[in-house]
């Protein structure tokens, strides 16, 4: 699998069989490959740019709507990519309207927090054995980087990536935070820059 960080909290994954999964479109470059699939952790403007990416005859938009229905975080299988969602919120994203994803491919296991805050739930992701996590850490709509590192320790993934490390209004300048990312030193520290790919 590969994971092209393309900022702010705009990822594209690509499975070894092709499989192009876009996560949070809004930031960045390389929307030119067509999606299998647009994922949406919550519906505010810097997450849900469901247009900008190319898309194949078959792509499919999965919002947090339809992966949360009536406090139920739903699973679902598309092609070779395993989803499932689960729960994040703060002061600024409400329970019923957001969440993070886990996302499994090749023997990869992946999570996106989505925009939330330190909660009990990600105790259970522990177990799940998870390669990559990536933590919102602004400070100001979400966690700051020392709490984010306090959740990758929760959490306990191999790998874990400070994203969304600064309030985005939409400059180029706004994609990636060094400061932010410098205060984010858990164990399995990953910092990767707009443009950077990670190849799992």
């Amino acid at each position: 699998m590969d994971i092209l960080y393309q900022g702010h909290a705009s990822l594209r994954l690509t499975t070894r069989s092709g499989t192009v999964v876009y996560l949070d479109p809004c930031a960045g470059n390389g929307y030119e490959v067509p999606a299998d699939m647009i994922l949406v952790t919550h519906l505010h403007g810097d997450h849900s740019m469901v247009e900008k990416p190319s898309r194949k005859p078959d792509c499919v938009v999965i919002t947090s709507r339809d992966m949360l229905v009536n406090d139920m975080y739903k699973r679902i299988t598309i092609k070779d990519v395993r989803i499932e969602a689960v729960p994040a919120y703060n002061r600024n994203h409400r329970k019923s309207e957001s969440v993070g994803y886990l996302v499994f491919a090749d023997g990869i296991g992946c999570y996106f927090s989505g925009d939330t805050s330190k909660i009990p739930e990600m105790a259970q992701l522990r177990e799940r054995d998870l390669d990559y996590a990536f933590f919102a850490s602004d400070g100001f709509y979400n966690m700051n980087a020392e709490e984010a590192a306090e959740c990758a320790g929760i959490v306990g993934a191999k790998h874990s990536t400070p994203i969304h490390t600064v309030p985005y209004h939409g400059s180029m300048e706004e994609l990636f935070g060094e400061e932010t990312a410098d205060r984010f030193r858990p164990d399995g520290r990953l910092i990767i820059r707009p443009g950077e790919t990670i190849t799992a």
